[in-house]
């Protein structure tokens, strides 16, 4: 009774064994398992690992030449957003330095600045900065607000003194209401805690994809099927093929995104409220759900060019509709709903959820269902893939256009 399943249990295991010497004797598939899965990540995060940008470079043209003007762009360089390297002498030079880049802005001082305000009119400065850079242009507008406000409400509180009322009753004439605003889990605002967590997944499930397609596509492109001998005269072969190669990708994956969501998610001190073992229980069913879409795609692949050429085109679209830089819930309709094709959507939805929010497994129900359903539909079709792949190849055996390996 058990001796045909420890016979089929040691034939997914063949395929297994196989599969994961296989992925050490391709050159393209260690450098995309292992190479491109330390690489890629480390080489996003180093860049951001700032987190905020501080010391903005700006020009302060100042027409007034006043007291006041000057205590101004002295308050502009003390913001931690801005430096003030440059006081040209007019507009013609500051737009100068703009355009060569030497500042990200240019804050104009108009010459009645003190005088409106000894009048009690409304000064104003100009603020030039390129909005094109969006994160430079945000550090610029904030800075020069805070400096501008912290100014404003000096002066404000000075004239009420002066009529009279008591520091307190001067602060609260300037603030009637208080707004108390906490920042939850990204206190620093940081760009890298925001974006990187997301991109860490979509690495995960791109690098695994192409792998699994250049290794199906040398097959194709070569005519050597190092599995078409055990499986060629086996029942249930694609089946037990499918069990078991695909077994050997997430024994491979699940080491080096240990390595990554792991030991390197911890070394570039990113949140964590959840620590590692809630990250593999949704980890694991991710892994298998890209991996059988890996394998339902590799089959079509006839050449490893192609494979990379693929998934390496279709990698922008999937960052941009996964929900890593956009909400997912602002995407159009038709847009929204093809994101969750790839397990990346609700798989990062989930880790940030988990990883980042300490929100607990059972807030993350649902984006775990999507998870496995998309797993077991990617199974069926990845058979279903399979075992036309393994038909066509018996018959071409049939025929003698293709011979068995030894």
């Amino acid at each position: 009774m058990f001796k045909p399943l420890f016979r089929g249990l040691s034939q997914i295991a063949k395929y297994f064994t196989g599969e994961l010497k296989e992925c050490f004797r391709d050159s393209g598939a260690i450098v995309m398992f292992i190479a491109g899965m330390i690489a890629y990540p480390v080489a996003y995060s180093i860049g951001y690992l700032k987190e905020v940008v501080r010391d903005v470079p700006v020009a302060v043209l100042d027409l007034d030449h006043s007291s006041l003007s000057r205590q101004l762009s002295r308050m502009t360089d003390a913001t931690e957003q801005l430096t003030v390297l440059y006081k040209p002498s007019s507009l013609k030079d500051a737009e100068e330095l703009f355009y060569k880049g030497d500042v990200a802005g240019v804050i104009l001082i108009p010459s009645d600045f003190e005088k409106n305000i000894y009048r009690g009119n409304q000064a104003g400065i100009t603020v030039y900065s390129d909005a094109g850079h969006f994160l430079l242009y945000k550090q610029v507008l904030a800075g020069c607000l805070y400096a501008s406000q912290t100014m404003s409400a000096g002066i404000e509180i000075k004239n009420l003194l002066q009529k009279g009322k008591t520091l307190k009753q001067a602060n609260d004439a300037r603030e009637p209401l208080n707004v108390n605003v906490y920042s939850l889990y990204n206190p620093s605002g940081g760009y890298a805690s925001f974006v990187v967590p997301g991109i860490l997944i979509i690495v995960i499930q791109q690098t695994l994809l192409i792998g699994i397609g250049i290794l199906w596509a040398k097959h194709t492109e070569r005519k050597k099927y190092h599995y078409l001998k055990t499986a060629i005269n086996q029942r249930w072969a694609s089946f037990k093929m499918l069990l078991g190669q695909s077994a050997a990708y997430v024994a491979v994956y699940v080491i080096t995104s240990f390595l990554i969501v792991g030991l390197f998610y911890r070394i570039i001190n990113f949140p964590d409220k959840s620590g590692l073992l809630p990250v593999f229980f949704l980890l694991i069913p991710y892994l298998f759900s890209i991996t059988f879409f890996g394998m339902a795609l590799g089959v079509m692949f006839r050449k490893r060019v192609h494979a990379l050429l693929f998934m390496v085109f279709i990698s922008p679209s999937v960052f941009f509709i996964s929900g890593a830089s956009w909400p997912v819930q602002a995407l159009p309709p038709v847009l929204k709903f093809a994101s969750y094709i790839f397990p990346s959507t609700p798989m990062i939805n989930a880790f940030i959820r988990l990883r980042i929010m300490g929100s607990g497994l059972q807030s993350i129900h649902s984006e775990y269902s999507i998870i496995l359903i998309q797993m077991c539909v990617f199974f069926l079709i990845a058979w279903l893939a399979y075992a036309i792949k393994l038909n066509s190849l018996r018959k071409q055996v049939a025929v003698g256009s293709l011979i068995i390996p030894d």
